[in-house]
């Protein structure tokens, strides 16, 4: 019991980092929280499902097809909605969020026009495959979800380390005019973050379809605001803090509802994270703001 509410934990916790990290790319190169991060999420879980269950086609080409639609999505979020604002005298700090704030709103909308505001099935050829190992039940989806997770937190982390992209957007975060006094091209640098975030959310939405066996318009908001959650609770701007906040927020819901109360789920997983922050306001990974240190 305990092994398998362990796989099923981590199982959760992989995507919602996976989801959180989409966040914290995008608030570490342009400071901003992308609220349409959610929808965008969303739009890869039903083209995914279109093409799985729809078109009956292989679970490599829903993420292929996920992963260009959000891609694209990104784009134009970075293209519409948020490049006229960047730079401009006398632009709020707050416009960019109310911005995204009225693209996720718009997202939303067009996929209850599109898909309509019910349960969708998402249904996988393997979804009943599974093996017992010892006394444990593992499902093939969870190591499909698990192995999806793990190549794509690990391959992130060495791009941002070892090229020259992933330096350059590891500079841009640090700061703008630096990156662009070192020869960055920042505005290339900012457009491939908002893009490469979307497509993350992407495949993640693929991952919730098939975690779940169901999506619906309404999946985005729920998930959008646990990705806010836990980037406050690993750090803001911090790529460690996500994979970890992802996790802990995964097996915390994961064995409340396995050893409490379901109904209680998401209260005791966020007191948890309250009360971290009330001991390290910074979050987990992040550094305390220069006053504090004080």
């Amino acid at each position: 019991m305990f092994a398998e509410q362990l796989i099923n934990g981590i199982t959760l916790g992989s995507i919602y980092a996976i989801v959180a990290l989409g966040y914290t790319l995008v608030f570490g190169v342009l400071d901003i929280i992308n609220m349409a991060h959610g929808e965008i999420f969303m739009f890869g879980a039903f083209i995914g499902m279109v093409i799985v269950t729809k078109m009956n086609a292989p679970l490599a080409a829903a993420f292929a097809g996920a992963v260009l639609v959000t891609a694209a999505l990104g784009y134009l979020l970075e293209r519409v909605a948020l490049r006229p604002l960047r730079g401009r005298t006398g632009v709020s700090h707050l416009a960019p969020l109310i911005s995204t704030i009225g693209v996720s709103i718009l997202l939303e909308n067009l996929a209850h026009h599109i898909f309509g505001a019910g349960n969708q099935l998402f249904e996988t050829p393997f979804a009943e495959i599974r093996f017992t190992i010892g006394s444990t039940t593992v499902y093939l989806v969870q190591v499909v979800i698990l192995a999806v997770s793990v190549v794509l937190m690990g391959g992130l982390s060495l791009w941002l380390a070892r090229t020259r992209s992933g330096k350059g957007l590891r500079a841009t975060a640090e700061s703008l005019e630096t990156a662009e006094l070192l020869g960055v091209d920042t505005k290339r640098i900012i457009t491939a973050t908002v893009v490469i975030a979307s497509a993350m959310g992407g495949i993640a939405g693929v991952l919730v379809g098939m975690a779940f066996n169901y999506i619906n318009n309404q999946i985005g908001l729920s998930m959008g605001l646990k990705g806010l959650a836990i980037i406050i609770f690993g750090g803001m701007g911090s790529v460690a803090g996500a994979m970890a906040g992802g996790l802990i927020l995964g097996l915390s819901e994961t064995f409340v509802v396995a050893y409490g109360s379901s109904g209680y789920r998401d209260a005791i997983a966020f007191l948890t994270i309250i009360v971290v922050l009330l001991l390290r306001p910074q979050g987990l990974f992040g550094r305390a703001a220069p006053e504090a240190r004080r």
